[in-house]
């Protein structure tokens, strides 16, 4: 498990960490410029980024849900499909919030793209789709383990079945909140606008 966690996460940050050295003391330390990456970035890009991340980590969190759950229900006599349908809800969730984020996208000419308003817009769709897809991923999780605790609490005793569908019923909502946290990112965000060339035009 060590040697997985050190490849995994201590290699990669150590080779990161050493070629930023040796940009940095042989005097390409600018390659590093976040601000101009961000600056330079396509607003189109981060939209589009986050309304990928939006509805794939969502469906994502559906499928770890749905294997969590149906893999307690197989081989045995309960009623807990309505986990199943739980866990289809968070992909839903995340597919409305795609469309509605993909309203924004507008076609602007490049040139005029470089813009406050669309740059506003463009970080608020990618972050806003972050949040909503973290959620659905956690709530497809949330679900997914309540569902199958409340699959083999219906085989043992089938009175314990409706206590724990309250405990994933709350786990659920929290996809909810997601949804909602999503929708007020961008709530003063607008359409993407071409601005005047001057302004917008990135030197």
């Amino acid at each position: 498990m060590g040697y997985k966690t050190y490849t995994s996460f201590g290699l990669p940050t150590f080779l990161i960490i050493i070629i930023a050295l040796y940009l940095l003391f042989t005097g390409s330390g600018e390659v590093f410029d976040v601000g101009r990456f961000l600056e330079e970035t396509s607003p189109f890009v981060w939209g589009s980024l986050g309304i990928g991340l939006c509805i794939g980590l969502s469906v994502f969190g559906a499928g770890w849900g749905i294997f969590l759950t149906g893999a307690s229900i197989l081989g045995i006599s309960t009623k807990n499909l309505i986990s199943i349908i739980f866990c289809e809800v968070v992909a839903i969730y995340g597919v409305i919030m795609g469309i509605v984020y993909s309203s924004k996208l507008q076609p602007v000419p490049e040139a005029l793209l470089y813009t406050k308003d669309n740059y506003f817009t463009g970080y608020a769709l990618f972050f806003g789709g972050l949040t909503v897809g973290l959620c659905n991923l956690l709530c497809g999780l949330c679900v997914g383990i309540a569902g199958s605790t409340a699959a083999l609490a219906d085989a043992a005793d089938s009175t314990l079945f409706v206590k724990v569908l309250v405990v994933e019923v709350f786990g659920s909502v929290l996809g909810l909140f997601g949804l909602i946290i999503g929708l007020l990112m961008i709530g003063n965000a607008k359409e993407f606008l071409p601005g005047s060339p001057a302004v917008s035009a990135v030197s």
